[in-house]
């Protein structure tokens, strides 16, 4: 599916998830004709980073099936030089018009960096570039309990924007208008994605 630009790509994403937030999902290109077809190559329409959380799977949050969406997923979409370099290449090689951060409530990696700070604590093993990579975010929210892990969890998904900006790669395309990257958020109640 060759989709033009970034805001057309972000309708679609809209309807999509507008149609599963209303329990009305298609499940579009599910089918093995789909499949067969893709077997010579891809044309995605997004990008979206997202979290591992399995409650938040973007192709099902967005009704969308095989070939439509290039995520990829960190816990908390804590961003490195490999997930930047994912969306580079999805961007830049594929010539997808759109990257959408979406982050999600009540997040876990959101909420173990809030924890890990109050306690001043160093998480064992490689869970600790996680909790680096969003102690940004939870330094500069404010508020106590559930306040504060929705304030953290929307600042994270601006500071994830702008560290996707910073992208020499990523600017290039946004500045000539073949790139749109937008943050999300999305309820895990209603199943309704808030794009910022």
């Amino acid at each position: 599916m060759t989709v033009a630009s970034g805001e057309k790509s972000l309708a679609l994403l809209k309807e999509g998830n507008a149609r599963f937030a209303s329990d009305d999902s298609r499940r579009p290109h599910l089918s093995e004709a789909r499949r067969i077809s893709l077997a010579d190559g891809q044309e995605p329409f997004a990008v979206v980073f997202g979290c591992v959380d399995s409650r938040v799977p973007p192709e099902v949050v967005f009704d969308r099936g095989l070939g439509d969406l290039l995520v990829i997923r960190t816990a908390g979409q804590a961003i490195d030089a490999a997930a930047i370099g994912s969306i580079e290449f999805g961007a830049a090689e594929l010539g997808i018009p759109l990257v959408t951060v979406l982050g999600h409530e009540k997040c876990g990696a959101v909420n173990a960096t809030i924890e890990a700070l109050d306690a001043a604590a160093t998480p064992e093993g490689s869970i600790g570039a996680i909790v680096e990579s969003i102690a940004p975010a939870v330094r500069r929210s404010s508020g106590e309990g559930e306040e504060l892990l929705d304030h953290a969890v929307r600042a994270n998904i601006v500071n994830v924007v702008a560290r996707l900006r910073e992208s020499p790669v990523l600017t290039e395309l946004e500045d000539s208008g073949r790139l749109v990257i937008v943050g999300a958020h999305y309820a895990l109640d209603t199943g309704v994605v808030d794009f910022t």
